[in-house]
């Protein structure tokens, strides 16, 4: 039976205390929420530690202090509101980053939700005093792990502070685990920066990698970031998932043969730095029904590379009903789930829209209908049924995302739900929405 590593965050029991009376009627829980949140990214960066005035009642007390979660809750970080230092001039020469995007968003249709308006203003996703905001709103609302998306381009990183300068300089990140999923995909001119590049559709990076640029990535992430206390680990074996296989492929001549000794040189310079493996998750995107023939492919594709698990960064089966949305993707796991003989683990999108990317794209393009946070909870309860159903495996939960404002799918708090996605999540894992 898998089980994973045993440092998942913690929660101990403190009761709220009543600072003053006030009307029911009058009182704006997520104003309360915010402000207690920036409260501790002040006493965090004066004390060093989080001491925590207000508090609900399943919030953890102190970094690393925690009662035991049996479910792996983890959010998809999208790395880019920030100043990247090789490209960003590149892609935002305004210096904030994709906010530069998501401000020029517009509304396609009567009732369309654009620009997005995050509740906590376009803050830098690499500044650590925003980041323990982040860590202290995750862990309080079941949220325990953070994926971050990790890019390679032209024989160096991109967009890595916000993992190196963001999370890992964050004084509280000893309460949450985190793994890295290498997106290695192209990146088309106008993708990222449509009001820049305009109709530019050329390619501006090529995620493939030769056999030097890999032995690099491997020897960088290995040391960067595999060896930090709260990366995660299933049987002690640190985590790293695959965004494209088919670049991987493609990076090493289209043979799955060449692919395998590619990975399979990762696992053995894994060993040498003391772990006892490498646990290579196959990431899928959203995925798809299959028919007979590529589920056959796929299936094969796995096992030949050597792949450990499945995971998904986000829903398939794309509709503007959010339910239909969310049952078309129940399809693709279970057909997924009936040909792998390996962990398939769960995932729910908050929702989607991609607008801000691309000018022509309109209401069919836009989930829109049934989009709430009662609907994303009903979601989340069927994927935490599905790993109650496999207990030979970790109950792994992916959620796409933490902070896709681009694409219209995140957690954090904005003007329109407040935290009512966070506190969704809470609900479901701590078991009260089926009560």
């Amino acid at each position: 039976m898998k089980r994973p590593c045993r440092n998942a965050p913690q929660k101990s029991m403190i009761k709220i205390r009543e600072l003053h009376p006030m009307p029911l009627k009058t009182f704006n829980f997520n104003w309360m929420k915010n402000r207690i949140y920036q409260l501790r990214t002040l006493l965090n960066a004066f004390f060093g530690f989080s001491f925590l005035l207000l508090i609900d009642a399943n919030a953890n007390a102190q970094p690393g202090n925690s009662v035991k979660q049996d479910y792996y809750v983890a959010a998809y970080i999208w790395p880019s509101c920030h100043h990247d230092q090789r490209f960003g001039d590149i892609l935002w020469p305004e210096g904030i980053g994709e906010w530069e995007v998501i401000k020029k968003g517009d509304a396609r249709f009567p009732g369309h939700y654009q620009p997005r308006l995050p509740l906590w203003g376009y803050e830098m996703d690499n500044d650590p005093k925003v980041v323990e905001k982040w860590i202290d709103a995750a862990v309080d609302h079941s949220v325990n792990v953070f994926v971050y998306d990790w890019y390679w381009y032209d024989g160096g990183p991109f967009l890595e502070s916000a993992l190196n300068d963001g999370f890992l300089k964050a004084k509280n990140n000893s309460k949450i685990q985190f793994y890295i999923m290498w997106a290695n995909h192209d990146v088309k001119h106008n993708y990222w920066n449509v009001h820049k590049y305009k109709d530019d559709t050329s390619i501006l990076w090529n995620a493939n990698v030769d056999w030097d640029n890999f032995k690099i990535i491997v020897d960088r992430v290995i040391n960067q970031y595999f060896k930090q206390p709260n990366y995660f680990k299933i049987d002690g074996e640190p985590v790293f998932s695959v965004f494209s296989v088919g670049k991987l492929l493609e990076s090493f001549g289209g043979s799955a043969e060449e692919a395998r000794k590619a990975l399979d040189y990762f696992r053995a310079e894994v060993k040498k730095a003391g772990f006892p493996g490498l646990h290579i998750q196959w990431n899928q995107g959203g995925g798809s029904i299959m028919s007979k023939e590529a589920a056959t492919r796929f299936s094969e594709n796995v096992k030949q590379m050597g792949f450990n698990s499945v995971a998904m960064y986000n829903m398939g089966g794309m509709t503007e009903d959010y339910l239909v949305y969310g049952d078309n993707s129940r399809k693709i796991r279970t057909q997924m789930d009936s040909i792998l003989s390996i962990p398939l683990f769960p995932c729910v999108s908050v929702g989607w829209d991609d607008t801000p990317r691309f000018p022509a794209k309109g209401i069919h393009d836009v989930v829109h209908y049934h989009n709430t946070p009662e609907s994303f909870a009903a979601l989340l309860s069927k994927a935490k049924i599905y790993a109650d159903s496999h207990p030979e495996q970790p109950k792994l939960i992916t959620i796409n995302a933490w902070n896709e404002w681009v694409e219209g799918s995140y957690l954090l708090p904005d003007m329109l739900n407040g935290f009512g996605y966070l506190d969704a999540v809470k609900k479901v894992i701590s078991g009260k929405f089926d009560k």
